[in-house]
């Protein structure tokens, strides 16, 4: 039954990018927003946005140049930033229907390890985000995802 659930959600994610991929139709432009990435709360604030809420501004602002995504489910992925730039590119708008809670396992001055659940009706998904500090602004660094 966990198979065919993250199979269902799997094929689900990709209806609904291949659905936004064709309402923006050709030519279509994504405008540069700057995002406040000025604090780790605030870059943490604007991921679970991102992830959750499908907010696209400042997507690559956002992820740091080494980011990272694994994937923990039947089998693992790996996807670097750009893949995943792209993916959250075209889920743009699209909200998921979940509960999210946010813990925030360490923070220092330079990083911070924040562990997000989204709790959907039929499973749930463990985000564990780490975030650095570079220069004056906050990024993702990399992303651990796993299913229950």
């Amino acid at each position: 039954m966990k198979v065919f659930a993250k199979t269902f959600v799997a094929a689900a994610l990709f209806a609904v990018s291949t659905f936004a991929m064709a309402t923006e139709g050709p030519g279509h432009k994504s405008e540069k927003v700057t995002v406040n990435l000025s604090t780790a709360d605030f870059a943490l604030d604007h991921y679970v946005a991102v992830t959750t809420r499908g907010e696209s501004g400042g997507l690559e602002q956002l992820f740091a140049d080494d980011f990272s995504q694994k994937i923990q489910a039947s089998n693992v992925s790996t996807y670097g930033r750009n893949a995943v730039i792209k993916s959250l590119k075209k889920q743009k708008g699209e909200i998921l229907n979940c509960k999210v809670n946010i813990r925030i396992v360490e923070k220092s001055g330079d990083y911070m390890i924040a562990k997000i659940a989204l709790k959907f009706d039929n499973f749930s998904m463990t985000d564990l985000v780490t975030l650095i500090r570079e220069g004056n602004s906050w990024k993702v660094s990399k992303s651990i995802n796993s299913y229950q």
